[in-house]
């Protein structure tokens, strides 16, 4: 299988994790920043590195931008160069391009460029995190639309030994047990005779009310009984 290209325009924090992350996940990286400071701590880290202006298109075409996968302009402290970098990469037609948003109305200038997908990694990181101070019970969230979301909550010790026929929680609840991290590894799309143990993690997705509900009435209940 081809191995994945993209190229990370913006080295910060946000930038940098991103290239990491990918690198980690076998894909080749090409990261690219004004600040050569920035550049060399990256250097032996990805694959290739550049120091070049992002709003240059000649930089950009020397570089063979549009032959990589993906193109992810992640900066953020400068919604011109931002939005001047997306352009860019959409006009010398690079297959796939994501960017980086600080601000709603950055979000939507982005959109009307046509972005293939938009990033606000704040908001999202503040909505993660407020969703695991309200239950206590909830590992990682993940928003899938305005009413849809995936969840991983902790199987409670009153689950222990049940299997998911008896839980049946799409009848009761509306929403569906896609997974289960277990001692053993995790078990994709588990069958209604698995059963739960303590301690192990499901995977839920559904709509935000019906996991709620299951929440309330489930793990919740059960906990706090």
């Amino acid at each position: 299988m081809k191995t994945q290209q993209f190229v990370v325009i913006g080295l910060g924090r946000f930038g940098s994790s991103l290239a990491l992350q990918l690198v980690d996940m076998g894909c080749e990286v090409l990261g690219i920043d004004r600040n050569e400071d920035v550049v060399d701590s990256m250097s032996e880290l990805l694959t290739h590195t550049v120091v070049a202006d992002a709003t240059d298109e000649d930089s950009l075409r020397s570089l063979g931008i549009r032959n990589f996968d993906c193109g992810i302009v992640a900066i953020g402290d400068d919604i011109q160069v931002s939005i001047l970098t997306t352009i860019l990469l959409k006009e010398l037609g690079v297959k796939k391009v994501v960017a980086k948003a600080i601000s709603v109305l950055h979000g939507r200038a982005l959109e009307k460029l046509g972005v293939d997908r938009v990033i606000y990694p704040e908001r999202d990181m503040g909505i993660r995190v407020a969703h695991q101070l309200v239950t206590p019970n909830l590992l990682d969230y993940l928003e899938l639309s305005k009413e849809y979301s995936i969840v991983e909550l902790n199987v409670p010790a009153c689950l222990n030994g049940k299997t998911l026929s008896e839980l049946n929680a799409r009848t009761r609840f509306g929403c569906s047990i896609v997974a289960l991290h277990t001692a053993n590894g995790i078990l994709i799309a588990p069958t209604a005779m698995d059963r739960l143990k303590a301690d192990d993690i499901m995977v839920i997705i559904g709509s935000n009310d019906n996991i709620a509900r299951f929440e309330d009435e489930v793990v919740n209940v059960n906990e706090e009984g």
